[in-house]
Order: C-alpha cells, then structure tokens, then sequence
C-alpha cells in the first residue's frame, strides 16, 4: 500500500465493500461487523486536517488524538485551535494522546497515571472547550500494554477490548507490519481497530527519508508565518526568499 491519499481512500473503500460498519469507541457493540479508524498526530496538524476533510468527503469519521506534550504544536496558540477545531468540524471526535515517558515517576503506578490522563485531558478540554473521554497511549510500554488500564470516565482505546479483541492495525513508522489490504478483504476478523498517522500521507508517494525531510525543511516555512503575525512589516527586516 501507498502512502498517498488515494491509497487511504482505497482503504476505505475497501472496508465499505467489506461490509464492514464504521464504528467509534462508544457504538461498536451496535455493529456486528465494524471497524475503528483512529488517528495519532505526533507532530503535523495540518496534515491531520488535510486527512480530516477527505474522510469528510468520502463519508467517515474518525477520532483523532492530540499529543500536548508535542514539540511541534501548541493546543493554546489560536492557529492550533482552529486547525482542530476544523477536524472537529468534520464530524471526527477529538481524543488526548498521552505520553507515559513524560513521567518517569508515575511508572508502574496505574492509579498514578489515571490521574495524569484525567490531567492532561482535562486540559485539552479546556483548550477546545469540549470534554475528552478517550486516550490513546504514544509508544505504550509493554507495562501499560499488559495493565489494561482503567480510567474512570475515559476510554482506554489501548484497553483489551480494543487492543486484543478488536484486529488492530497499525502503520507505525510508515509501515504496516501486517498486510492490511489482504485482511479487510479477507473477512476473517468481524471487528477491526484501524491506527493511521496522517504524517505519512502525501499527494504523490515518497519515502520515509522524503517524509521526514519535507517536514523539517518546512519548519522555517512555518516559523516566517508564525512571525508575519508577530512582527510588524517583517518582509523589510527579512524576506521570504531567505528561508532555507
């Protein structure tokens, strides 16, 4: 499978012919066949918006889970908030992505870290003006993984429901490490949990290399916007032709 956006819509598609009923974290038990689509955004919200509107367009709804410990966006700045609030728009639901290495003291401490979800979620809340009722762990460790955390009044989509009785796939580090074309089409499995990072996904193919390169080099692009609203008459101090 491609990394583009009409190989994801091929995806889709292909659940679509399947039969399979697209689910969320609360209605799954209403279908007896039905499949989860789940987003982490680790660094690139545009990208999680440009991957919002297609499945707008071609009829889904997906949840999409903001990481506010990210180096890459801030959930206060004004842009960040429009941007999400364009997914929310769409019809996707917003979930917290939380980071258990943020906080070495809580490990091994379920408890601990059920109140730190609530915290964070708590805080994107705020930040969206939304209640946020469902987590996604970044890199879960095998402790977190095996805990079957519960977290009261939030949905754990790393929970053993999700985790271990649902298919799930995933396409970490812009690989599936399943055929993931072959076990839609095969109807093996009645309930699938769909994990996609918009990072990966691009008009036309490239690369991991490619990938990770374009989103760097962007980031003078992005810094010059930022300052164009900060900065009065910023084209005289520095002009656009200058960004490397």
């Amino acid at each position: 499978m491609k990394f583009t956006y009409e190989e994801y819509q091929n995806l889709i598609e292909k659940l679509k012919k399947s039969e399979y009923s697209f689910a969320n974290y609360y209605n799954w038990n209403a279908f007896s066949k039905c499949v989860i689509l789940r987003h982490d955004i680790d660094y690139d919200i545009d990208k999680a918006v440009a991957l919002a509107l297609l499945e707008k367009n071609i009829g889904v709804h997906s949840t999409y889970f903001v990481l506010i410990s990210s180096d890459f966006y801030n959930v206060f700045s004004r842009k960040i908030q429009e941007e999400l609030q364009k997914i929310i728009d769409c019809g996707h639901e917003i979930g917290i992505h939380f980071d258990e290495v943020k906080y070495p003291e809580a490990e091994g401490n379920v408890e601990r870290l059920s109140e730190l979800i609530q915290n964070e979620a708590h805080i994107l809340g705020q930040a969206l003006g939304r209640k946020i009722n469902v987590v996604s762990m970044h890199r879960p460790s095998k402790g977190v993984l095996d805990s079957n955390l519960q977290i009261p009044g939030m949905i754990n989509s790393y929970c053993q429901t999700f985790f271990k009785e649902f298919k799930y796939l995933s396409d970490s580090r812009r690989q599936w490490r399943e055929p993931v074309d072959e076990i839609i089409t095969s109807n093996e499995y009645d309930k699938i949990h769909l994990l996609t990072h918009a990072f990966w996904y691009n008009d036309e193919e490239c690369n991991i290399h490619d990938s990770i390169s374009q989103f760097i080099n962007g980031g003078n692009n992005f810094r010059f916007k930022c300052l164009l609203e900060n900065i009065t008459d910023l084209e005289s101090i520095m002009s656009r032709d200058e960004i490397k």
